[in-house]
């Protein structure tokens, strides 16, 4: 195989969801213009609908479904809807997450002022928001003998980053569901199935903005210190994430499975001295 067939992601129908957020839409922009067919699932269709008249700019093949991540019924629609539309699911990236303020702790607050009911909410969201689109469409991926799995990560799961104490937790449980779920996937399903992780650093997003930056643009004092501690001295990009993306799900990546990849400006090797 040349090396640039290695590569080749052309013609792969991928499933992104959380694609109407900033990292997940840039995501399907990006891989859309790379030849792959993109579905983009969202929770608010208004905003849907409006990321779906931009990707189709592309030419290129792109469908669009709104609900819910945690309606398994919803899920297997569109899983059923996918394989009579294009016939086969060969990514899936579970892009969809977030945050809730009753599961952070304020600058005036402590652990003890958490709200249990936004702990569970968050928790629900970014952990069952994962492993159920896996369950659906990973079995998809088990009956066609391959596919790929891509999860979204955090430095917050592997770091104690503070403040975001539902988050933080949910993600570093990700973590273990993509070791755990790429092990199960390789040993029942074989070689051609495969589940890793991104993990980015810190990007500027509607959920951070204000915790990062002040209104005048500067940063704040969270910001200050994220950045004292980012080898590379500056927040990411979105477009920054698409390489490793595009890497995990090509045959460039065929022995990789069980990775949590950082894509973080160096903040998760420095030991801040």
């Amino acid at each position: 195989m040349e090396a640039t067939d290695r590569f080749n992601i052309s013609d792969k129908v991928i499933v992104i969801t959380g694609a109407t957020g900033v990292l997940g839409g840039s995501m399907a922009h990006y891989l859309l213009k790379a030849g792959a067919k993109i579905a983009i699932l969202g929770f608010h269709e208004k905003k849907g609908r409006k990321r779906i008249a931009e990707l189709e700019k592309t030419g290129r093949e792109v469908t669009g479904f709104f609900g819910n991540v945690l309606d398994k019924k919803f899920l297997l629609d569109v899983r059923d809807a996918l394989i009579q539309k294009w016939g086969k699911i060969d990514v899936l990236i579970n892009a969809a997450g977030g945050n809730m303020p009753g599961a952070t702790i304020g600058i005036d607050q402590t652990i003890f002022d958490l709200k249990m009911e936004d702990f569970r909410k968050v928790s629900e969201l970014n952990l069952d928001g994962t492993v159920l689109p896996s369950l659906v469409f990973g079995e998809t991926m088990a009956k066609q003998g391959k596919g790929t799995i891509i999860n979204v990560s955090s430095m917050t799961a592997s770091r104690a980053i503070t403040r975001v104490v539902g988050y933080s937790a949910s993600k570093a449980a990700i973590d273990i569901f993509t070791k755990w779920m790429a092990t199960e996937m390789a040993l029942k399903f074989g070689d051609k199935i495969r589940v890793n992780a991104i993990a980015p650093g810190f990007f500027i997003g509607n959920q951070n903005r204000a915790l990062l930056t002040n209104k005048d643009g500067s940063y704040t004092e969270r910001g200050k210190t994220i950045i004292n501690n980012t080898p590379m001295k500056r927040f990411g990009e979105a477009d920054e994430l698409h390489g490793a993306v595009h890497w995990l799900m090509s045959d460039a990546a065929s022995f990789v499975t069980g990775a949590i990849i950082p894509i973080d400006g160096g903040f998760s090797a420095f030991s801040g001295v």
